[in-house]
């Protein structure tokens, strides 16, 4: 639970390169997350390079701390890989809070920005990002190195628990 506790999104990062070999444990744990009928539908873009990041930033409005963090993951889904309908959201949505989690107990700073279900996001990373028409980006993941350290927050609420009805 401490992991879950420590995890704050991180919009300041270090000048410091994110080692490929945590990248890639981290979408490891993304990988293990749960899906609809164990369809595993999704895939992931590295993106690292400065002009694509640029790009990017252009096009999302909330993504500005991408310029700073070495790194980002973006969760995609594969339409040709889902039987379930729209539950590649769920799927995608779990992926994404491994990544957090993952990278948090690794001592990495993530940041959530969304991508789905705006459409003229998705348009725009499906180009910036060469995506297929049937992989929809979903998620945008900032890494890197904190350079800040937000204090824990206490988010529990015991009135928006009902017990058998509302």
């Amino acid at each position: 639970m401490s992991i879950i506790y420590q995890r704050r999104s991180i919009r300041k990062y270090q000048d410091r390169e994110v080692e490929d070999e945590l990248l890639l444990e981290i979408i490891r744990a993304a990988m293990h997350a749960p899906s609809a009928g164990n369809e595993q539908p999704w895939h992931f873009v590295v993106v690292k390079n400065r002009e694509t990041k640029e790009r990017i930033v252009q096009v999302h409005p909330y993504a500005k701390m991408l310029l700073k963090s070495p790194a980002a993951i973006v969760v995609c889904t594969d339409l040709n890989l889902t039987k379930f309908g729209d539950f590649w959201v769920q799927d995608c949505s779990a992926a994404t809070q491994n990544i957090l989690l993952r990278a948090t107990e690794l001592g990495l700073g993530t940041v959530w920005c969304g991508v789905y279900p705006d459409g003229e996001r998705v348009e725009n990373l499906r180009k910036i990002l060469n995506l297929p028409e049937h992989v929809i980006a979903f998620s945008l993941v900032c890494v890197g190195y904190p350079a800040e350290k937000p204090e824990p927050v206490d988010r529990f609420k015991k009135e928006r628990i009902h017990l058998e009805r509302w």
